[in-house]
């Protein structure tokens, strides 16, 4: 069974520091009788918990940074698949002059 990864873990801790004060005033106003601010916190302090995730899911995960960080992004694989279909560029690997990325040069060893 596969258990949650250190990046969760990580979201799900950020999330409760931001939120746990917004609860805590939640939890204040709401014991106090005043419902429409106590219900208000506890709105935001959803939001602020599930902000970490919105984060991380709208500039991508882990694969998506190494992705970007070596140049194999979804518009450079198909620039490749194009440039592939040349017949140039396979003249040019077999001659060592491929400019690809690290990962690339690692794998056609």
């Amino acid at each position: 069974m596969k258990g949650p990864g250190i990046l969760w873990m990580l979201q799900t801790a950020a999330g409760f520091s931001l939120a746990g004060p917004l609860f805590f005033l939640a939890a204040n106003y709401l014991f106090a009788g005043r419902y429409a601010w106590g219900v208000s916190f506890l709105f935001f302090g959803l939001l602020v918990l599930y902000f970490p995730t919105y984060l991380v899911n709208r500039i991508g995960g882990p694969r998506a940074w190494v992705r970007r960080r070596l140049g194999r992004g979804g518009d450079d694989e198909t620039e490749d698949d194009s440039t592939a279909a040349d017949g140039g560029t396979d003249a040019d690997r077999s001659s060592g002059t491929d400019r690809g990325s690290p990962l690339e040069r690692l794998r056609s060893r």
